[in-house]
């Protein structure tokens, strides 16, 4: 076993289980005369496939030494796509393209544990909890001296432009969600949902064990393929499609990272103090202001919410939108086109 993951504090399970796209022009210019030019590095290694937009960049910010493409003009108004679990960057393949001809600055981060983004000590506790992952984005933000960026993202990185949304608001023009409020909390977590409903959580529950554990450590990739498979039933993706992704599954804290966020859901983990005040806000579901437009595909296998449920979090100007044609979870790579838009329009909402 790797240096980092022996050092990583292993997770407890109590004996018994718990059953949870254009900125304001004046901001644009603002954002890219602040200040000298950050530090950053090109690099191209092994950890994960070829970006399609040539070698990815690093940028050390928070915690982390941070991995991220970019494409679009270096003074256009910034859109930050966030990928979700356990996917990466190369959902945004087709959408960042289609970004940038619209003179966006497109910048695609690999979250904490995934890919070439590495943590700057081998000490810091590997955690997943939603507040780490969205105080990332934050980081990621200020170590560019961006001060404001249209939010996108699905699964793990909807929640985290979710979360950044509704407690910087300042910082974001305008938010595209697939699958609209994703903010939760471990209170919520403990009260039990319909049988069919827990059914879907299945690999949370098995991440509460050591077997879990074990299991997902053992076979990371096959484990990947079946929750693609499951949470996308009509997506037709091919091999090399998810090989090229997968590759990011083998950055060495993804386990820990993904263990720990499903464990915290539970209350299995009681995530670290340093975040204790941004969870107690979470915890009051806060109203999400900024303009919005949230996605939903037509054939989403994944555990989400209703779109009627979740519409009244929304206070700004907001707009749903249903994706049909067998899309699934993965709304960005199986619908690139409905994705982008949605950034456009929102921006200008």
């Amino acid at each position: 076993m790797n240096k980092v993951l022996t050092q990583t504090r292993r997770f407890a399970v109590p004996s018994m289980l718990a059953l949870g796209l254009f900125c304001a022009i004046g901001a644009a210019k603002a954002q890219t005369a602040a200040s000298a030019e950050p530090a950053t590095s090109t690099v191209s290694t092994p950890h994960a496939a070829p970006s399609p937009f040539g070698p990815l960049k690093h940028i050390k910010a928070g915690l982390l030494d941070v991995a991220y493409a970019e494409t679009g003009p270096a003074d256009g108004p910034v859109v930050i796509l966030l990928h979700g679990w356990p996917y990466d960057i190369h959902s945004y393949d087709e959408v960042a393209p289609l970004l940038a001809a619209k003179g966006y600055r497109v910048l695609m981060p690999y979250a904490r544990g995934y890919g070439d983004t590495h943590f700057l000590s081998d000490k810091t506790l590997r955690n997943g909890e939603p507040a780490a992952l969205a105080s990332d984005v934050i980081d990621f933000m200020d170590a560019l001296k961006i001060k404001q960026a249209v939010l996108g993202g699905y699964d793990w990185g909807a929640r985290s432009a979710d979360i950044v949304s509704a407690l910087w608001p300042e910082r974001v023009k305008a938010l595209v969600s697939v699958s609209g409020y994703l903010i939760g909390n471990q209170a919520a977590g403990k009260t039990p949902l319909p049988p069919k409903a827990e059914l879907q959580w299945w690999y949370q529950f098995y991440f509460a064990t050591e077997r879990g554990r074990a299991g997902y450590e053992k076979n990371t990739h096959d484990f990947a393929k079946l929750i693609w498979q499951t949470a996308s039933p009509k997506w037709a993706f091919d091999d090399a499609t998810f090989e090229r992704s997968a590759k990011a599954l083998d950055n060495p804290d993804h386990v820990d990272i993904t263990v720990y966020n499903y464990r915290w859901r539970l209350g299995l983990e009681p995530g670290e103090q340093q975040y204790a005040a941004l969870e107690a806000k979470l915890a009051t579901a806060p109203a999400i202001s900024v303009p919005t437009i949230t996605l939903e595909g037509d054939a989403n296998g994944a555990p989400h919410p209703a779109p009627e449920d979740y519409a009244k979090r929304f206070t700004g100007k907001y707009q749903f939108r249903l994706i049909d044609g067998g899309v699934g979870h993965n709304l960005p790579q199986e619908n690139p086109q409905a994705f982008a838009k949605a950034v456009i329009d929102a921006d200008h909402l």
